[in-house]
């Protein structure tokens, strides 16, 4: 075998070292520039999407915090309504009943009234019969007419008594 003959070793060293220098030579002029330039572009592309992340990260917080304060608003402005409704529907009630209470408080005046004078109307149509059956009965009991004049003045004396609270 050619190569493991130390003669031409020298040759062969001669060209081994000849193509490898010029192999280098290309790969150092071509090759190498080629990969840094590819290797540039992706790094380029890289700092590129991290700056873009980078933003649409910010602008998704400033969104969320956007959205965050207008949830909040909305929130204390749903509060403040309800707050309000509330209120206008507790004046309303409290018209309502205090109209209902002075409605109420004429009604038994009214009431009253009427009673008032369906008693005294009572009262009077009851003192005549009064006299009458108290005339009749001390004719009946004792045998002594009374007048009707003095039975009557007694009967409304003593009526005109119970009505002022003097008797039940």
């Amino acid at each position: 075998m050619p190569q493991l003959d130390p003669s031409v070793w020298p040759t062969q060293l001669f060209w081994l070292i000849l193509s490898f220098s010029i192999l280098y030579l290309i790969i150092w002029r071509v090759a190498l520039p080629r990969i840094g330039e590819v290797l540039e572009a992706r790094q380029r592309k890289l700092d590129d999407d991290l700056k873009k992340a980078t933003a649409l990260k910010e602008e998704a917080e400033a969104i969320l915090a956007e959205y965050e304060k207008m949830r909040a608003d909305a929130q204390a402005s749903a509060h403040e309504e309800l707050r309000a409704a509330h209120d206008a529907l507790k004046e309303e009630a409290e018209r309502e009943t205090q109209a209902l209470a002075a409605k109420l408080n004429s009604q038994t005046e009214e009431a009253e009234a009427r009673i008032a004078a369906a008693k005294s109307s009572a009262l009077a149509s009851l003192e005549g019969t009064v006299s009458e059956v108290v005339v009749a009965a001390t004719e009946k009991l004792i045998g002594v007419k009374a007048g009707e004049q003095e039975v009557t003045r007694v009967v409304g004396q003593v009526m005109g008594d119970q009505t002022r609270g003097g008797g039940s």
